[in-house]
């Protein structure tokens, strides 16, 4: 996890990451939980505006460089069943090598709900684009996608929303070291998708309740 440790500060810094409506809905969302196990927290940002809102939050990251209060796997949650009202993972899950596996303990330590977000599968050149940009990318889902994997895992879907988020582009390619060949590339394959200079995705938020 040298890799992730070592884009820590960039991550805490980001503004994309910082803020957004996709926050705001994460936080809205969790009306009601008391406790919430923040997966992949990267920067943070989740369980900071998680923690302002009156939750008790834990963070998880399997990279010591995000400072998380534990150091582990979304694969491998070392909480007992039913820990925490709430399990969030803000735009991470795209990095987990077996996100159905996540996606099962993110259910087995909540005794209420799950929330994901992630960036939503447009095409397979949006994912070579992001594959290039950052080699830990693994894959991006769809809507259907999702359902499935929250449904396997005993959990039901009860509200999906779509967020259009924009960063600068060229923030978002020196943010994991992409320059050069690699980065005209990228700005290549996604030319439909860059407006005025920023990069402009959609992600996909769910939230769904334990059975």
């Amino acid at each position: 996890m040298t890799t992730w440790s070592g884009r820590a500060e960039a991550y805490r810094n980001a503004e994309d990451q910082r803020e957004g409506d996709d926050l705001d809905l994460i936080v809205a969302w969790a009306g009601g939980c008391e406790t919430a196990l923040d997966v992949a927290t990267g920067g943070g940002h989740t369980a900071r505006r998680l923690r302002a809102a009156g939750l008790r939050v834990t963070t998880l990251d399997p990279a010591p460089g995000m400072e998380p209060d534990v150091i582990a796997r979304a694969e491998d949650i070392p909480f007992a069943e039913g820990c925490f009202d709430l399990v969030v993972s803000r735009i991470a899950p795209h990095h987990f090598e077996d996100v159905e596996a996540a996606i099962g303990e993110m259910a087995r330590v909540s005794c209420r709900l799950v929330v994901i977000e992630d960036t939503l599968f447009a095409s397979e050149e949006i994912e070579e684009a992001e594959r290039l940009r950052d080699p830990t990318h693994v894959r991006s889902y769809t809507d259907e996608d999702w359902r499935g994997f929250l449904g396997c895992a005993g959990l039901e879907v009860e509200a999906v929303e779509l967020v259009e988020k924009r960063r600068p582009v060229e923030r978002w390619l020196a943010r994991t070291e992409c320059f050069g060949t690699d980065a005209a590339r990228v700005r290549q394959l996604l030319a439909d998708r860059i407006q005025e200079g920023e990069y402009v995705d959609t992600k996909i938020l769910l939230r769904a309740r334990k059975r």
